[in-house]
């Protein structure tokens, strides 16, 4: 008993020790931002943060200002909130903030996959080459024709199918998005109700784990949520092979591209399915929800609706399926949509939250744009919330919480680029997919994606919500910071094909 106890007393000495200089030794620094290091040794505000990041950040704003360090499970972030000192920090000239490092880590934690040297750059080459211009346009015309399969079967539309269905809109839209985009990105079989099976099937497990991916990312699961993570990753590092890609046709040449790419790198296979895994879910985990949003925001904005359907009829003419056939929509229509363009940039300020990180190198200085200058400490990570400091801000976005279909449209029908704060011009006006280094290579497609479903919806389709009434719902509080925001709960709607004539 008595060596028990001394070696369980060294073990309590030695823990006390390290949480002392994880966390209670550290003291601000001259000319460092303030400090919030909580009052839980290491953990600090780690919780609060966790349970709502959003209001979270608001609270620490209101007591520190534009500038703070807080301390989140024995890292500290350094979160700066005025989007006029953005600059620095997103062109880092110097090289001392790095996101790459940081992106590396959470990409092996959260699908296994293990970063080469050169590959993120690989990636945006890719999405330069197949994700922009001609390459776009080819994608284009492959997702409309998985929405097609999707959203009116493998024989096109059936003489039936113009009676009315209900179902919860945030399912409908992530299940059409995610299967057409799955099918257009991975390829498919010469048999497309097996397909469809497929899609469906994987649909329902890639929800399982995007429902458990925010506190998988901050390890906050359980005993058996471990084991079902796993069992997921698994299951998709399977349906996803490289070996499965050899039974396919169609696989669209980004991933291609990518894959080639890594092969020549010596990459083994399997390192490979775990490839396709980060890929799938970075190029299908928003754009079901946004498209969720943009709808949501049309049958709840009447004036919105009707003036999305107008620009549509305008570019697409007075557009109706007859039995058996395909939608017949001219991809260039994406082109000239300034209206559309609008109301979806609109729906991305008030439902895109991503968190920008750079990891501080070695020690900086931040100059911020009212001339004070902030110590960065190596080590540390530098932290931008978008949604809060710039989408949510009312100097530069009026009535902040309204949605507002036009709000980025100028008289004349343009798009409206010019935006300022305190006077002054500002760049950032709206941030969804990052910026800088950290932007989403994959944008163009995702956007595109999200306006040729919904020109398909308003185009073809009556849709109404079952209750008109019903609010729109809050945000899940877990989903700040990862991108789209989802619902904390579905809304029911009610959609049909247009009537023939």
């Amino acid at each position: 008993m008595v060596l028990w106890g001394l070696v369980l007393g060294a073990l309590l000495v030695v823990t006390v020790g390290c949480l002392c200089l994880l966390g209670l030794l550290r003291r601000r620094r001259p000319q460092e931002p303030p400090l919030d290091k909580g009052s839980i040794p290491w953990l600090g505000h780690a919780m609060a943060f966790r349970k709502n990041m959003l209001e979270f950040l608001k609270h620490m704003r209101a007591k520190h200002g534009d500038v703070f360090t807080v301390q989140l499970g024995g890292q500290y972030f350094t979160f700066v909130m005025d989007p006029l000192s953005f600059g620095p920090i997103l062109r880092d000239a110097q090289r001392k903030l790095d996101f790459v490092e940081y992106a590396e880590k959470l990409v092996l934690k959260v699908f296994g996959y293990q970063s080469v040297q050169g590959d993120y750059r690989m990636i945006h080459s890719a999405s330069t080459k197949y994700l922009m211009g001609d390459g776009l346009e080819d994608l284009n015309k492959t997702m409309l024709d998985s929405l097609a399969l999707v959203m009116l079967g493998p024989m096109g539309q059936s003489l039936g199918s113009s009676c009315w269905r209900e179902d919860g809109l945030f399912h409908f839209c992530y299940n059409v998005l995610f299967k057409a985009g799955y099918l257009s990105l991975f390829g498919h079989t010469k048999d497309q109700e097996q397909d469809l099976r497929q899609a469906e099937e994987l649909f329902v497990q890639f929800r399982k784990f995007d429902n458990l991916f925010p506190r998988f990312v901050y390890s906050l699961l359980g005993p058996r949520e471990w084991l079902e993570v796993g069992r997921l990753q698994r299951l998709f590092h399977k349906t996803l092979s490289v070996q499965h890609n050899l039974e396919k046709n169609g696989i669209s040449n980004w991933i291609s591209y990518m894959l080639q790419y890594l092969r020549e790198q010596g990459v083994a296979p399997a390192m490979q399915d775990k490839f396709n895994f980060m890929m799938l879910w970075a190029s299908q985990g928003n754009t079901g929800p946004t498209s969720f949003w943009a709808l949501l925001f049309l049958l709840k904005h009447p004036e919105a609706m009707r003036a999305v359907r107008e620009e549509a009829t305008q570019v697409l003419g007075e557009a109706r399926l007859k039995a058996r056939q395909s939608f017949d929509l001219d991809i260039s229509a994406l082109h000239c949509t300034p209206v559309l363009d609008s109301m979806m940039e609109e729906t991305l300020r008030l439902q895109t939250a991503p968190t920008l990180l750079r990891v501080v190198h070695s020690d900086h200085v931040l100059k911020m744009a009212n001339g004070q200058e902030y110590l960065l400490r190596s080590g540390d990570i530098v932290a931008l919330f978008p949604y809060l400091s710039v989408h949510m801000d009312p100097d530069i976005h009026p009535e902040p919480t309204a949605f507002k279909y036009d709000r980025f449209l100028n008289p004349n029908g343009s798009r409206k680029v010019h935006f300022s704060k305190a006077g002054q011009k500002i760049h950032h006006y709206t941030m969804p997919w990052g910026s800088g280094v950290s932007i989403c290579p994959g944008r163009f497609l995702a956007i595109s994606e999200v306006k040729l479903f919904v020109l398909l919806m308003v185009t073809y389709f009556d849709l109404e919500l079952v209750d008109p009434d019903t609010p729109v719902p809050p945000v899940n509080p877990h989903r700040w910071g990862f991108g789209t925001t989802q619902p904390s709960h579905d809304v029911r709607f009610r959609y049909r094909l247009r009537p023939t004539h």
